[in-house]
């Protein structure tokens, strides 16, 4: 008879997370049950995408009882130094993504036909365990567009255009995504902590 599978949980109330974080690490986890969190929301008051999400992942631990995964992500402009970094998914004063990538445009195209529109999305991925705690980090550079494209995705993916391609990450499919982005980068190597530790 098979082992049961060891249930680790997803420290995250974001549908959109849930469903892309099962895509990039379900088949790579056998033995491994990803289940979702419905336990309080803890307050994120880190300085660091890191910092972040060690405190979702503590949070999600302590509650459930079970080995907790979480990331912390956004995106940062490079020419608004470094904004909106941790403060994106509330960047206008709320949760609400149009309202967000709104403001973010609008602060870009403030500054002038001319800038610097270089950006990167950021991804800390935590894994807490009891004692045990580790974090890795995910780099996707790019730029910001000068309005949104493509339907896909969801957050600032409309405005982001990657590196090396022609596309928003928001016209990109689910998998063209999972095999380049800052959280496909962080949780794949956190993959293998995973691996070694449960």
């Amino acid at each position: 008879m098979s082992a049961a599978p060891v249930k680790v949980v997803l420290a995250t109330h974001n549908p959109h997370k849930v469903e892309e974080l099962r895509r990039i690490l379900g088949d790579r986890l056998a033995g491994i049950e990803l289940i979702g969190y419905d336990g309080p929301e803890p307050v994120e008051d880190g300085a660091t995408f890191e910092e972040n999400a060690l405190i979702k992942a503590r949070a999600a631990a302590l509650f459930t009882g079970l080995p907790a995964i979480a990331d912390d992500s956004g995106i940062s402009v490079d020419a608004l130094g470094g904004a909106p970094g941790i403060h994106s998914a509330r960047y206008a004063g709320n949760r609400d993504d149009a309202e967000n990538l709104e403001l973010l445009l609008t602060n870009v195209a403030a500054l002038g036909a001319g800038a610097d529109r270089s950006a990167h999305f950021t991804c800390a991925a935590a894994l807490v365990d009891g004692d045990f705690e580790h974090v890795e980090l995910g780099i996707w550079p790019g730029k910001v567009l000068a309005e949104a494209v493509g339907g896909g995705g969801f957050g600032y993916d409309p405005i982001f255009q990657p590196t090396g391609s022609a596309i928003s990450a928001a016209e990109m499919t689910a998998d063209e995504k999972d095999a380049v982005s800052h959280r496909a980068l962080a949780f794949g190597q956190l993959i293998r902590v995973i691996q070694d530790r449960i």
